[in-house]
C-alpha cells in the first residue's frame, strides 16, 4: 500500500524538523526514518511529541529494557511491523536477545519468564485488549513498580498503541 501522505523534506518539515529528522534517520541506521520525516510535517506537534515520547523512551523511570519489551510486545500486538522493526533494532542495543524476542512474540505464556516480566508481559496484553487493567493483573505488577513507574506504564503501552494506530492510519512505510 502506498503512504497516505508522502514524508518530507526540508520544504514540508521546516529547517529545524529537518535536522531532527536527519540526526534521528542517522541514529536509528536508515536512510530514512519515516515516522520523523512523516509526523515532522506537522512542525511544533511534531517537537512536542518527540519530546512527550522521549520522556517516556529513553528517559523514562521503567529501565530501557523493559521499556522495550513493552514497546516490542505492543507492536506485536497492534501487528505493527513499522514499529516492531525499528524497536528490534533498538531492543538489541538494550539487551533483547533472540531469545527475549522471541519470548516477547510468544506472550505471558513463554516459559522462561521471570515473575516480573511475565507480570509486565500480562499487563501489556490485557491493556491493549481491554484498555484497562483488571485488580489481579495491577496488583501483579505493582509488586514490581512503584507508582510513579506504573503510571509511566500507562502512558507508555497506550502511547506505543496509538503511534501503531497513527502508522497503520497514515500506511507509513518500513524504513528498510
Amino acid at each position: 500500500m502506498q503512504p497516505r501522505i508522502t514524508p518530507g523534506r526540508l520544504r514540508e518539515l521546516g529547517p529545524v524538523n529537518w535536522v531532527i529528522w536527519r540526526v534521528l534517520t542517522l541514529a536509528s541506521g536508515t536512510a530514512d526514518a519515516k515516522i520523523f520525516s512523516t509526523l515532522g510535517r506537522t512542525k511544533g506537534l511534531f517537537r512536542g511529541w518527540l519530546h512527550y515520547s522521549g520522556r517516556l523512551m529513553p528517559g523514562g523511570r521503567i529501565s530501557r529494557h523493559e521499556t522495550e519489551l513493552v514497546i516490542l510486545r505492543v507492536a506485536h500486538l497492534r501487528e505493527c511491523q513499522y514499529e516492531l522493526d525499528h524497536h528490534i533494532r533498538l531492543g538489541r542495543r538494550a539487551g533483547v536477545t533472540e531469545e527475549i524476542l522471541d519470548r516477547v512474540l510468544t506472550g505471558p505464556g513463554a516459559t522462561g519468564w521471570e515473575p516480573r516480566h511475565r507480570a509486565l508481559m500480562t499487563a501489556v496484553d490485557e491493556l491493549v485488549a481491554t484498555k484497562n487493567l483488571g485488580d489481579a493483573t495491577w496488583s501483579a505488577l505493582a509488586a514490581h513498580y512503584d507508582d510513579r513507574r506504573m503510571i509511566e506504564f500507562c502512558l507508555l503501552v497506550t502511547q506505543y498503541d496509538g503511534l501503531a494506530t497513527t502508522i497503520g492510519t497514515l500506511r507509513i512505510e518500513s524504513d528498510h
